[in-house]
């Protein structure tokens, strides 16, 4: 049996391009340091939180409104025995008009339960889309300014 992606979905009172733009705006959301252009197709961007994770993502799909999509290009992560685990992943935002409101999906392809750093990768996940991008979304404020 195939193991199934980490995913997480948020449902919000916002337009499909309100939601697009704000996960556009990594910098608004994501907890760490932020290098390059995160919003330009075919182009890449860092990201480092501490010493414990880096990675650089390629965005290779942007379609305003509906989905974007990341190859992760490069990673590091300093707590797992693969500390390339994430190279080779990609990360999917879908995003559909649902009953006057917006969904917003974020699926890690490559982050299942038999990765290392599963447990601790998704719990960055929750942490950062799941608070970082929902606050940022629906109060508008940003993380790092």
């Amino acid at each position: 049996m195939k193991e199934k992606d980490f995913t997480i979905s948020h449902l919000v009172d916002k337009s499909p391009n309100e939601v697009f733009d704000i996960i556009m705006d990594v910098r608004g959301w994501w907890n760490g340091e932020i290098e390059g252009d995160t919003k330009t197709l075919n182009e890449e961007f860092s990201y480092r939180f501490k010493d414990i994770h880096y990675s650089k993502q390629k965005l290779v799909e942007i379609v305003p409104g509906q989905k974007i999509v990341w190859l992760i290009t490069d990673s590091f992560l300093n707590f797992v025995e693969d500390k390339n685990e994430w190279t080779g992943h990609h990360v999917i935002f879908d995003i559909t008009p649902k009953d006057g409101k917006t969904e917003v999906r974020l699926t890690h392809k490559g982050l299942v339960p038999s990765v290392e750093c599963y447990n601790a990768c998704s719990g960055g996940w929750i942490s950062n889309f799941g608070r970082g991008w929902l606050n940022y979304i629906t109060t508008g404020n940003r993380l790092n300014v």
